[in-house]
């Protein structure tokens, strides 16, 4: 056998302790909170008070997950569920509606609607407050949970365009004509191609939209006042008094109030970082 034909060797990893070194010291600075916020979460106010923060309890205890229960948690829940559902179904709509548009069109009009919105990624919710307040005082949703669902949706829709706009530019020009020459119109393209090829930039548009209003606390703040509609960024004031805070029991609501949106993350994690990585197009 002629040498020169042979495949070349595989590369051997080289090994690079300075990376090494450097994942260990971020793990340790993200999981040293983490341990101390859960270890927190198992001792009484007494014992938080006196203990060393990293030391195990002595006696765990989960009177704090049932002393956040029993303070209208599940509640909160609900509220926060119930807008973070509204904000994610119209998000991923008209993100999707919209990308199609801006993808198929080749008008100067399509361009600039694609820039208005670039530019929404410029205004922060801070800047806007006070007339959201009056147009939503206008139109009579003060005090709704439909009141914090339509600016939460509106502030996230510039960034879910953009990934679904990377994401849907990578479609070829040859399927589309396929369905064409199948007879197919723009709606039946628009479900049986495009949405199916875009699932990765939709995972990313809904788990990014869900995160957006499940932690949002501006806009509920502004617009919430009744107690039972609080979400769960309103609720953790539960665990403010006026001499003190309950940080033992505002933790272990804090722990609760993260598990669902984590287990979001761990089902959608695989598309999420495909639709991260189609953002910039072909």
């Amino acid at each position: 056998m002629n040498r020169s034909s042979a495949p070349p060797a595989p590369r051997r990893a080289r090994a690079n302790p300075l990376a090494g070194l450097g994942a260990a010291l971020w793990l340790l600075v993200v999981a040293v909170p983490l341990y101390a916020m859960l270890v927190a979460t198992l001792r009484s106010r007494p014992e938080y008070a006196q203990a060393n923060p990293l030391t195990p309890p002595t006696r765990p205890t989960v009177d704090n997950y049932v002393r956040a229960i029993e303070n209208g948690f599940l509640g909160f829940v609900l509220n926060t569920v119930l807008i973070t559902a509204g904000v994610v179904v119209l998000v991923v709509f008209l993100s999707a509606t919209v990308g199609y548009a801006l993808v198929r069109s080749r008008t100067r009009f399509s361009s600039g609607v694609f820039r208005l919105f670039l530019l929404g990624l410029a205004i922060p919710a801070q800047a806007v407050i006070i007339p959201v307040l009056l147009i939503i005082n206008q139109l009579g949703l003060n005090d709704t949970l439909l009141a914090v669902i339509l600016p939460t949706a509106a502030f996230a829709l510039p960034v879910c365009v953009l990934i679904l706009t990377g994401s849907m530019r990578d479609i070829s020009e040859e399927l589309y004509e396929a369905m064409a020459l199948d007879g197919a119109g723009q709606l039946r393209a628009f479900v049986q191609l495009v949405l199916p090829l875009s699932r990765s930039g939709l995972a990313t548009v809904a788990v990014y939209a869900a995160l957006q209003a499940w932690n949002g606390f501006l806009f509920p703040l502004i617009l919430i006042t009744s107690p039972e509609k609080r979400p769960i960024t309103l609720g953790l004031y539960e665990f403010q008094g006026q001499y003190g805070t309950d940080i033992p029991g505002l933790l272990s609501a804090v722990v609760l109030s993260a598990i669902p949106i984590l287990l979001l993350y761990l089902v959608a994690r695989r598309s999420l970082v495909n639709g991260l990585m189609g953002v910039g197009g072909k």
